[in-house]
């Protein structure tokens, strides 16, 4: 037999043993889904419209469990709320691995709060929680500082004369100001050069984790990371910002106190001090600069992109504005500041903002998961290590408990007698042991932020309700709202 006959006989028994081996039956007792491809994995059952678009679709075919293989590596895709819920809150231990995106995974490394695993994670998130508590709830709690920003946005509006305005960046500030005080100990004036540069880089950043470039640098990461690309661009931004964060603690370090902690990064850093004779210490500089870059960066983008997203969403509905002006009328009036305690007297305005986070939908796929063990789940075996997808859209868009999800209606969240009612479908920061750590200060922002914008200014759109896109910008990681401008005028 000519040896070009063996060589494609032999390429073939190989490829033939790939493709035995890449079945998700193989590994034990996965859930099905559609057979990949070797190396490629489920490239072709990726729709143009990225992977969200992708997974829904797959749903249809297999149910609200199964497996896709991205590239090489399968993950578990959990979709509705019900599956969601059985995996992150009844099995909660296990399924609360923290995946990877790889398109930050060089900048984090498995550091900080967000991305770490075991016990870094748990020692690192306790800690965090417990401190921004503490700052939060000391001599200036969450709440004031969240009033006194919301007044100077207030000022930085009426500036604007009624002129059209790109609230981008006033958002973005906003928000990082808050987080800033608790972390930094400082807030920052919003003309501030260094500042609106660091976050023109978040801005960019998560623009770019949320393309399509990066959906699909998700499949093929261990080739194209080798390559010019997005994912650099990604890399580079947010090592500028752990620049700026490292310049912040190195002043902190100058200047530190031990008798008078004056924010997160004098309390980490005291306790860096205290654990330095222990090799196995959590509390290094590493996981001090990726833990607030991970604060920094979730408790900034976030919030600012739900604001933005909120703003446009009226102006398409001005009736639904209408009714939010009335009820902040007749239970704050015009001459005091919005207080955490008018949210259960306001139940339409609160409706509306559940509603806004529903709508907006903005971390579509969730953050990815991993199993720490060998788990049954639905009568499959997922291995340890598989990871896991909690689609939070699916659950966002729940037709079981929400009437119709692809509207913008807050009736969602309002029972006959106009009351706020639970909803067990919203869970817009995931849930389990991984939820959002910031969603309490989150929750506070955009009740308080809201109501003051619309206590003070009426808001008027250069295009006509009916003509206002919703189209989000890019839907990966993240959902970016569209860029729009529009005109603040003082009632």
């Amino acid at each position: 037999m000519e040896l070009s006959v063996l060589l494609v006989l032999a390429l073939l028994t190989g490829l033939l043993f790939f493709l035995l081996r890449a079945r998700p039956e193989a590994r034990g007792r996965l859930p099905p889904g559609p057979r990949p491809l070797p190396l490629l994995g489920n490239v072709l059952q990726m729709d143009r419209h990225g992977l969200l678009k992708s997974f829904l679709q797959l749903r249809e075919q297999y149910g609200d469990v199964f497996t896709v293989y991205l590239g090489r590596r399968p993950v578990v895709m959990l979709c509705g709320v019900d599956a969601i819920r059985e995996a992150l809150v009844d099995q909660a231990e296990v399924f609360s691995g923290r995946g990877t995106i790889a398109s930050v995974q060089p900048v984090f490394q498995d550091y900080g709060v967000i991305f770490a695993n075991g016990d870094r994670w748990k020692i690192l998130r306790r800690f965090s929680l417990a401190t921004m508590r503490d700052f939060g709830m000391g001599k200036r709690s969450v709440e004031e500082r969240i009033q006194e920003e919301a007044q100077c946005l207030v000022k930085e509006l009426r500036k604007a004369n009624g002129e059209l305005v790109d609230p981008t960046f006033l958002f973005q500030s906003i928000t990082a100001n808050i987080i800033c005080s608790i972390v930094f100990g400082e807030r920052f004036d919003y003309k501030d050069s260094n500042f609106l540069h660091l976050l023109n880089m978040f801005y960019k950043s998560f623009a770019l984790i949320s393309s399509f470039y990066s959906q699909v640098f998700e499949l093929f990461s261990d080739v194209m990371k080798h390559f010019p690309g997005k994912h650099r661009d990604i890399y580079r931004n947010l090592q500028e910002v752990n620049a700026f964060i490292a310049q912040r603690v190195e002043m902190h370090r100058a200047t530190l106190d031990p008798s008078n902690p004056r924010d997160f990064i004098d309390t980490y850093l005291l306790r860096m001090e205290k654990e330095k004779s222990d090799p196995h210490s959590e509390f290094h500089h590493k996981n001090l600069i990726l833990t607030l870059l991970s604060l920094f960066f979730a408790g900034t983008e976030t919030t600012s992109t739900t604001l933005r997203y909120g703003l446009l969403i009226l102006m398409k509905y001005p009736h639904i504005a209408e009714r939010v002006q009335k009820e902040i009328k007749e239970v704050i009036g015009l001459h005091r500041p919005p207080a955490l305690d008018d949210r259960t007297k306001m139940p339409y305005t609160d409706a509306v903002i559940h509603e806004i986070q529903r709508f907006s939908d903005l971390i579509p796929i969730g953050v990815p998961h991993v199993v720490t063990k060998d788990t049954a789940f639905r009568g499959y075996i997922i291995p340890k290590n598989t990871e896991v997808y909690p689609i939070l859209s699916s659950a966002l868009h729940d037709p079981q408990y929400f009437e119709k999800p692809e509207e913008f209606n807050p009736q969602h969240f309002l029972d006959a007698n106009g009351a706020l009612k639970k909803n067990d479908a919203f869970i817009p920061f995931s849930i389990g042991k991984r939820i959002c750590l910031g969603e309490g200060i989150a929750r506070n922002e955009l009740f308080l932020f809201f109501t003051t914008i619309f206590q003070h200014f009426s808001m008027a759109s250069p295009v006509a309700p009916k003509d206002i896109d919703l189209t989000p910008q890019e839907c990966g990681v993240g959902r970016v709202a569209p860029t729009y401008q529009l005109r603040f005028l003082p009632l």
